[in-house]
């Protein structure tokens, strides 16, 4: 998660195995302070600036906006250069809306961390659509649902923001909630939210979930988890240390946040199913959350959700935003999931 070459997917046994004596905090360049928050080592993961202006030959532009000064809730849009240099005065056409969660375990990287802001730019250009990457509380400063927090209000604010790359260009009323890894925990469960309250959020129209390897647990282990305990990309230390400093304090893995499949699965589910939200899960069999994610595409068909499940082989957890060489391939998968969403009837 945390190791950005992708050529070590492929290191041996013996070498996975010393991951078993890791410290997970020196894994992860993380120092627990005694206050409970971390210092952070942010010289690790690269940060892009926002590109607001069509310059050189930039395909897609970007900008930053606050939306809780108090909170530092704020996001990144991504527009594709052809639509910001459209005529406003012309009949062109609006774009879908993505709103996206970036991946970190709930404690780590940011809208602006380049591999983040490039798979978002990746994804805007190739639809083509509109991206709203939120920048939502990081834990354990801001512990669960602090996140979930964020995103509720930041669909408020989508709602009602005059903001003009979104009122002119973005359709509101064919939004979808996405995230990777620990976003698309957050993008499952605000969607509950969404669900719950779908009339206090129009004109805001939520059309459905694209899960990207979500991050989701439970008290005991799975296979996968077993069998991928020492993966060199997420170790089941790390995965437990992400856990034990984003969730409530006192709460165990089988917490609603953390394990979506307790008692059957949400009844809120139901609701998504009446609002006829189409979901994408995605995920890869070198992923130790694999059976995690297969468990929850099940049960929200079970509730009669229409859902579309992309699991392959190989891979690591969120290959497609590390490896760039797998990200025009995966985009490509999430373009035809979106085009059958808001076009046609979506197969199971």
């Amino acid at each position: 998660m945390i190791d950005h070459h992708p050529q070590k997917a492929n290191m041996s046994n013996e070498t996975a195995l010393s991951l078993s004596n890791i410290d997970p905090y020196q894994y992860l360049q993380i120092i627990p302070n005694p206050d409970g928050t971390l210092t952070r080592d942010y010289s690790l993961f690269p940060s892009t600036a926002a590109t607001p202006d069509p310059v050189d030959d930039i395909e897609v532009l970007s900008k930053d906006v606050t939306i809780n000064q108090s909170s530092n809730l704020w996001v990144r849009i991504f527009l594709p250069r052809f639509q910001a240099l459209e005529d406003s005065n012309s009949s062109s056409k609006k774009l879908p809306l993505i709103v996206y969660f970036h991946g970190g375990g709930f404690i780590l990287f940011s809208s602006a961390t380049s591999m983040t802001h490039d798979f978002c730019s990746d994804m805007a250009n190739e639809f083509p659509a509109v991206i709203v990457s939120v920048e939502y509380r990081l834990a354990p400063e801001n512990r669960l649902p602090a996140a979930y927090d964020d995103a509720m209000e930041a669909l408020q604010w989508i709602k009602t923001t005059e903001e003009e790359w979104l009122t002119k260009n973005a359709d509101i009323s064919s939004c979808f909630l996405m995230g990777s890894s620990a976003g698309g925990n957050i993008a499952y469960n605000a969607g509950l939210r969404a669900a719950a309250d779908v009339d206090n959020l129009l004109p805001l129209k939520i059309r459905g979930l694209i899960l990207h390897s979500p991050f989701f647990s439970g008290a005991k282990r799975t296979e996968s988890e077993l069998r991928l305990e020492y993966n060199m990309y997420l170790p089941a230390c790390v995965i437990d240390l992400m856990w034990k400093l984003s969730l409530p304090i006192g709460a165990d893995r089988d917490h609603e946040y953390c394990n979506p499949t307790v008692g059957g699965g949400s009844k809120l589910l139901e609701q998504m199913q009446l609002l006829g939200w189409k979901v994408m899960v995605t995920g890869c069999e070198g992923d130790p959350l694999i059976d995690r994610e297969t468990e929850l595409a099940k049960i929200m068909k079970e509730k009669g959700l229409k859902v579309v499940s992309h699991f392959v082989e190989g891979g690591f957890h969120t290959v497609e935003v590390i490896d760039t060489s797998k990200t025009k391939p995966f985009v490509t998968v999430l373009k035809n999931f979106l085009l059958s969403s808001t076009m046609a009837p979506c197969e199971e």
